[in-house]
């Protein structure tokens, strides 16, 4: 009985079933839906990475590190184009570093 997965796994998954005397089906996802894949990815390993222990985080990070690169390519940018985009980004709005956690915000009386 075939274990169902529909989700896009690293190049050398299936090599690495077939090693193990297993039998692999896969295809080859267009661009549309490699990018649609990604972004799955992108949130399965995010989840991963909130839900594991502190031994195994680095691990789950160069998981999301190596999704965001691949999605980086599949939208058409190159990773310094990202980097700078990111720094941009920082300069406007501020980075993480303070661990600033925003609770509520006291709207202001409107006319």
């Amino acid at each position: 009985m075939p274990v169902r997965y529909d989700k896009l796994v690293r190049d050398r998954i299936p090599e690495i079933i077939e090693s193990q005397g297993h039998h692999p089906v896969a295809r080859v996802l267009d661009n549309a839906s490699y990018q649609v894949a990604l972004l799955a990815k992108l949130a399965e390993e995010a989840r991963e990475a909130q839900e594991a222990p502190a031994e195994q985080l680095p691990d789950e990070l160069a998981d999301i590190l190596e999704v965001i690169q691949a999605l980086t390519v599949a939208v058409g940018m190159s990773w310094a184009q990202l980097l700078a985009l990111a720094a941009e980004k920082r300069t406007q709005r501020g980075g993480f570093e303070k661990r600033i956690f925003l609770e509520t915000v006291e709207l202001a009386n409107e006319p």
